[in-house]
């Protein structure tokens, strides 16, 4: 009999019942490598409720992020645009910058609100603060937020503290800026922030988040950007010391012990079989911090790279009754979520150019992929450079490489930011399926069939390069220290006095 028929027969049933549209919880790490858990193999994380969902779900082997740091690959995420659409580059967003993701531009927040949705962010924004909170979540589609509006180490960090208190984590954060604030909503709730006690404040939200939806009856989207695994590594009471990794791997527990709380409330409120459950990253491991900063496995170089250790991702998918267990070589890609949410939703999109496609065939029968090729942009893309790399099918072909700061401290001398921007011409080609470390480029001499792949590959890139037009980046408008967010605004000596 063939029982992934009689599933898919039964999911559509399921999804066209008014009554029953499905809840969605998007998990989102912070420069977590492509070989850090324990279902990716490696040997010391710590890491049960991934594994669970892993062994439970579908797994992904194939699945990118469209940038090698935060703020661009986080705007990509819920828009399901490249970030140059939106101008989200070069780089990312600080805490005094005056843009942000443009509130023209529609997250998956925005299109599930109109079907019903209750909508939480919780964690890491790094979206954009801007003059009077003008880009937090709540001006994005979500009825709620607590969180950090950037990266946490862009404060200073004497208050950063692992357990015992006594016990100053490693690291160091940026200086001359405010101390690291707590969001509610638009609101500062603390100043500096509790990192002691912030996961459980995290894990709390969340779960009464999906409490208070379920009693009601409304379906929900969760979105839980976690400031874990990002350097420097903090951890509190619970987490601190349990694992064999060290800091790191302390960090990656903490965040997987929230992911089990969230768990454990969606099957104690009874909607854990109408829930669509996705865990990913924001880009590859800092490899620069050598252990405290992230592994890629057999991937080349980290984050800050278009090498694969710098965007290609771990990816979870996990439904119980609709995705059945397995593993997929397919590819698929963060800008892929809001249609596919959509799609199950019964949402419309958005009318903009997308560059997501629906995964659905995928997840539900482990079916083919609609996405025929993944675009690598560098770290400050520009229209002069174009793309760095593209992918199409099993083929990799880069343009250009560079090393990057991020990626420093490996024996590859790809990697660190000695290796300096070089142009390919022809392009180097891999094929990733046999060679996902990228070692070994493809010789052309005599091999005409390679040839016809690597004009496929330009085709591709010109059709899209055609296709793709800038935004006007708002990481270029700059920086204003007087749009940090500050507890006292009117307080002095700025900014050691926004302490509250």
């Amino acid at each position: 009999m063939d029982y992934s028929y009689l599933l898919f027969v039964n999911f559509f049933v399921f999804c066209t019942c008014s009554a029953s549209q499905p809840n969605f919880v998007l998990l989102f790490a912070d420069d977590l490598g492509f070989g850090d858990l324990g279902c990716y193999g490696h040997p010391t994380s710590l890491t049960p409720n991934l594994d669970r969902l892993a062994a439970g779900g579908l797994r992904f082997t194939d699945f990118y992020c469209t940038s090698p740091v935060c703020s661009p690959s986080r705007a990509s995420l819920l828009t399901g645009r490249y970030q140059t659409r939106s101008g989200i580059y070069p780089g990312v967003l600080y805490p005094g910058s005056r843009g942000g993701l443009p509130l023209n531009e529609t997250t998956i927040a925005e299109v599930l609100k109109p079907l019903g949705y209750a909508t939480a962010a919780v964690g890491k924004w790094h979206l954009g603060f801007g003059a009077n909170g003008t880009f937090l979540p709540t001006k994005q589609g979500f009825d709620q937020y607590l969180g950090i509006p950037y990266s946490h180490d862009m404060g200073p960090c004497w208050n950063l503290t692992c357990f015992p208190p006594d016990v100053k984590c490693f690291g160091l954060c940026d200086v001359g800026t405010v101390t690291v604030p707590l969001m509610q909503n638009d609101a500062i709730k603390q100043q500096p922030v509790d990192f002691l006690n912030l996961e459980r404040a995290y894990s709390d939200f969340a779960t009464n988040f999906i409490a208070a939806s379920a009693k009601k009856k409304q379906p929900f989207f969760l979105y839980y950007p976690s400031h874990h695994t990002h350097y420097p590594q903090y951890a509190g009471p619970g987490a601190a010391g349990q694992t064999l990794r060290g800091p790191f791997g302390d960090a990656l527990f903490e965040f997987d012990t929230t992911i089990g709380n969230i768990m454990t409330t969606l099957e104690k409120t009874g909607v854990l079989n109408n829930t669509l459950i996705i865990f990913t990253s924001d880009n590859g491991p800092e490899l620069m911090r050598m252990s405290r900063g992230g592994n890629a496995g057999l991937l080349k170089c980290g984050k800050g790279t278009t090498y694969e250790g710098g965007m290609r991702e771990p990816a979870i998918a996990y439904w119980p009754s609709t995705i059945r267990p397995g593993v997929t070589h397919e590819l698929a890609s963060t800008l892929d979520i809001l249609p596919t949410f959509a799609s199950l939703a019964g949402a419309k999109l958005p009318q903009v150019v997308l560059d997501g496609v629906d995964m659905t065939e995928i997840l539900i029968n482990h079916g083919k992929s609609k996405r025929e090729a993944m675009m690598f942009y560098p770290t400050d893309p520009s229209e002069m450079y174009g793309l760095f790399a593209l992918r199409l099918g099993r083929y990799k072909a880069h343009y250009y490489t560079r090393g990057a700061t991020h990626s420093g401290t490996t024996p590859d001398q790809d990697c660190p930011v000695f290796a300096v921007l070089k142009a390919h011409d022809p392009p180097l080609l891999f094929d990733l399926e046999a060679d996902p470390s990228e070692n070994y480029p493809l010789s052309l001499v005599g091999k005409p069939e390679l040839q016809a792949v690597l004009e496929q590959i330009k085709k591709v890139k010109q059709q899209f390069e055609a296709s793709m037009v800038f935004g006007k980046s708002q990481i270029s408008k700059g920086v204003d220290p007087n749009l940090e967010p500050c507890c006292n605004p009117q307080c002095s000596p700025k900014p050691s006095c926004c302490m509250c």
